[in-house]
């Protein structure tokens, strides 16, 4: 049996607040938003008596899964991307030079772009969760 993947996933604390930024900042779309609970998701998702609000996003062929559950859990955003565990979700753009001149002024940077060794132009930033989000060029 072969595997494909279907979706990348980031819990949050505040699915609205999430889905605005992705929809404004990246201009991701909606494609669907749901809700599941149960006894048989709270099993599947090993947490008693879960509700999981979700939106799926089209990241241009990448589906992106944010979901907001009740009970919350403990905050998880690492500090830095070398943090064991870390995880981040890359976009690529056009111009990241101009992406980053675009963006709010709200909008969380680590630093301003970056053109590393391998001649990539990197920006990391913060979604308002304080997830890491790389932006780089396509």
């Amino acid at each position: 049996m072969s595997g494909s993947v279907h979706h990348t996933g980031t819990t949050v604390a505040d699915l609205d607040r999430a889905v605005e930024f992705y929809t404004e900042v990246f201009d991701l779309e909606i494609l669907a938003e749901f809700e599941s609970s149960g006894e048989n998701f709270s099993r599947g998702v090993g947490v008693d008596e879960a509700t999981g609000r979700f939106a799926h996003l089209d990241g241009d062929g990448t589906r992106v899964e944010l979901v907001e559950y009740e009970p919350e859990g403990d905050d998880a955003a690492a500090e830095s991307v070398n943090d064991r565990g870390a995880k981040h979700l890359g976009f690529g753009v056009d111009d990241v030079e101009a992406f980053y001149e675009a963006l709010p002024d709200d909008v969380e940077t680590v630093s301003e772009p970056q053109t590393s060794s391998t001649g990539t132009t990197i920006l990391f930033l913060r979604d308002p969760e304080g997830n890491l989000i790389e932006v780089l060029d396509a």
